[in-house]
């Protein structure tokens, strides 16, 4: 008894110190006392004169940095030739949308993006080269990024932006819109050249940078952050983006400006709280996407602020991220080098970057950060892959390749990381609570088997004027019509936040049980309050997977009437073929079958979604998918899925001459089925929350 006492109030302490560590604020004179501000000589953001001696005999020794640097170099000879004009393009007004020649030209983006990125890169080489000739250069790119009336773009300006509906944290009220994430990047980029050309300019070129990152950067935000959305949206990758940019011109002036501490101190406070947002096990619910941008910017401001407190200020060791610096971009990979593309991800590449990683990896220590990046990325190709190096572990995986993010109520089921010969089962529960990069997705799931989805997410549709205004949720890609759920009499699911009304905490779903083995995985989720309930009164979905490549899904629907029509969605992610009692998935030799298992007569329909940008030069496209269709006398259905890799016609007869699914009108429910001569049986038991695997 006195053990447990003990145990509890050791918990009950640790959870208290973890919270006031995590919501400790800090001031302006706390970033005063813990830097040196006299002692400041540029550069100093990310390396100072002593520190730079290190990166340079890392560019003559390491091949990894030598190749990046030399390719620098090499790219400088065109920079060095190439005009710089003063003469800024015009901005279209409707950027978004594409309307008019305006809109659709690339030349202001390319002007602004030229200009920035060149002075960034050749100030990197005058700092390691200490050659005069990039200093100089690098200043007539920034001089014609500086002419520029405002860095914030015209797709987060008023007229498109004010329709917006504002994440969690937000109060809707807003009407101030002249700092965006653009202006955020920008920021943070611009304050890198300024540490970095300072000794090689004189006092009014450095007064001209200097001149910009107040104007454009400081006084937008400096004392006014009641008046940016951003500001608090801390479960917003903004809150991120925008608060380093912030945060690093504030650092970068410190010498000239050392009252520039409160902004420091903002940044530092904010950035922090966004990560205590990282869920538990470091889910991020935007997606991998935005965990990327989010805290890929956001540690370059960390790694400025720790080095100029000597430490005292780290956001590396807030207790979010450092307990899993890279569990959710690694459980969200896919062999082939994508990821997950739930949300507003696109899912076409990892999530993350070899510096980032390496950064990582090098500041928590994590043996799993330093496996992920040696094990799924290529030598780096960006300087701060040099400034941030691989730290060389060889690290470790860890001992489950499957997941549940309970934060989130995401799922993923494997076998293996790599192996693209065993499946991938994906999906998510949780909340609907997301109106900015979320989807009306709740009980949606994938599968991934060769590097392709069998079973698909849409993924984004594109970003045009519309769709992050209330018209998101007409979006196929967004709303649940374009998801791998189901449908009670047609009945959609619902956002738990609109354009200007009060958010409902109640509408989402959850995961109920998650269990994992070496054999077997196994998910029951309740996503029945993602929906109204008009039609809908009750809907459990589990998906078992049993290692490495059978997937059975179970949903038990209840209606609200009796002789409802039921829909069970699926949208391939290959070519496909519907026969009368299953589907055929895939080709060659990577097919899929999708066997319905139910006593109720039903029907395999073919379906299509008519999918169009608010965009004139985006196409038009239909969206395939099919439904499990059929009516039903009975107001509470069951109907199981199997979907598993098939060799033959023979093998599919198999199954379907075998495939049974009983009740023995108690609280039990038997699936059995033959696949290659192997009989498979699964028993489930009726709770509360649905049928449990027994």
């Amino acid at each position: 008894m006195s053990y447990n006492c003990n145990i509890y109030s050791i918990l009950v302490i640790s959870f208290f110190l973890f919270f006031i560590k995590s919501k400790a604020q800090i001031s302006s004179k706390d970033i005063s006392r813990a830097i040196d501000l006299k002692s400041l000589d540029h550069p100093y953001l990310y390396f100072n004169e002593s520190e730079k001696k290190d990166l340079i005999y890392r560019i003559e020794n390491d091949s990894e940095s030598n190749d990046i640097f030399r390719e620098l170099e090499a790219k400088a000879k065109v920079w060095l030739s190439m005009p710089v004009y003063h003469n800024i393009p015009i901005q279209g007004k409707n950027t978004r949308a594409d309307w008019s020649e305006l809109d659709r030209s690339s030349k202001y983006s390319q002007y602004y993006s030229t200009n920035r990125n060149n002075s960034f890169l050749l100030a990197f080489l005058y700092q390691m080269t200490g050659n005069q000739k990039y200093a100089d250069k690098a200043f007539e790119f920034a001089d014609a990024f500086c002419d520029l009336t405002t860095w914030t773009q015209r797709a987060h300006e008023f007229p498109i932006i004010y329709s917006r509906i504002m994440p969690w944290n937000v109060p809707d009220d807003q009407v101030n819109f002249n700092f965006d994430h653009f202006n955020g990047d920008s920021g943070r980029i611009m304050a890198a050249v300024y540490d970095w050309l300072y000794p090689a300019l004189n006092r009014a070129q450095r007064d001209r940078i200097r001149g910009a990152l107040l104007e454009k950067v400081i006084t937008r935000v400096r004392g006014d952050y009641e008046f940016h959305w951003w500001a608090t949206a801390y479960r917003c990758n903004w809150c991120g983006v925008c608060n380093s940019g912030v945060g690093l011109a504030g650092l970068a002036l410190l010498k000239e400006h050392p009252q520039l501490t409160d902004v420091v101190a903002e940044s530092f406070n904010r950035i922090n709280s966004m990560f205590n947002e990282l869920g538990i096990d470091g889910g991020w619910q935007e997606g991998g996407g935005y965990w990327n941008y989010g805290v890929h910017t956001s540690s370059f401001f960390a790694d400025a602020l720790k080095r100029l407190t000597k430490g005292k200020f780290n956001l590396f060791k807030n207790e979010r991220l450092r307990q899993n610096p890279v569990t959710f971009p690694l459980y969200i990979s896919l062999p082939g080098n994508q990821s997950l593309n739930f949300e507003d991800s696109r899912g076409t590449s990892l999530v993350g970057s070899p510096h980032l990683i390496n950064k990582l990896a090098t500041e928590t220590k994590s043996p799993i950060a330093a496996w992920y990046r040696n094990e799924f990325f290529n030598a780096g190709n960006n300087i701060f892959d040099i400034i941030w190096p691989n730290p060389k572990s060889i690290g470790k995986p860890p001992a489950n390749p499957s997941i549940h993010f309970r934060t989130l109520d995401w799922w993923v089921m494997r076998s293996d990381f790599k192996d693209s010969n065993k499946v991938v089962v994906a999906g998510k529960a949780g909340m609907n609570d997301d109106p900015h990069h979320g989807h009306l997705d709740i009980g949606h799931f994938i599968i991934y088997w060769k590097n392709n989805y069998f079973i698909r997410d849409l993924g984004m549709s594109g970003y045009d004027e519309k769709y992050f205004d209330e018209d998101r949720f007409n979006y196929p890609e967004a709303n649940s019509e374009g998801h791998n759920t189901i449908f009670v009499n047609g009945e959609v699911q619902i956002s738990g936040k609109y354009y200007k009304k009060a958010y409902d905490y109640s509408v989402g779903g959850k995961v109920i049980e998650f269990r994992s083995s070496t054999s077997r995985d196994f998910v029951l989720m309740n996503p029945t309050n993602a929906f109204s309930k008009k039609e809908l009164k009750h809907w459990t979905r589990s998906v078992l997977l049993e290692k490495p490549n059978l997937t059975l899904l179970l949903d038990k629907i209840k209606a609200n009437n009796k002789d409802a029509y039921y829909e069970i969605r699926f949208h391939p992610g290959v070519d496909y073929q519907i026969h009368k009692k299953y589907v055929l998935l895939g080709s060659g030799e990577s097919k899929m079958a999708l066997i319905p298992i139910t006593d109720i007569d039903f029907n395999l329909i073919e379906g299509k979604h008519a999918s169009q940008m608010v965009n004139p030069t985006q196409n038009f496209k239909w969206i395939k998918y099919f439904d499990i269709e059929f009516k039903s006398e009975s107001d509470n259905v069951s109907v199981a899925t199997l979907i598993l890799p098939i060799a033959s016609k023979n093998e599919i007869d198999e199954i379907l001459e075998s495939k049974s699914i009983s009740s023995n009108h108690s609280r039990d429910l038997k699936i059995s089925f033959i696949y290659k001569n192997k009989t498979y049986q699964y028993e489930y038991e009726l709770t509360e929350n649905g049928y449990s695997l027994k």
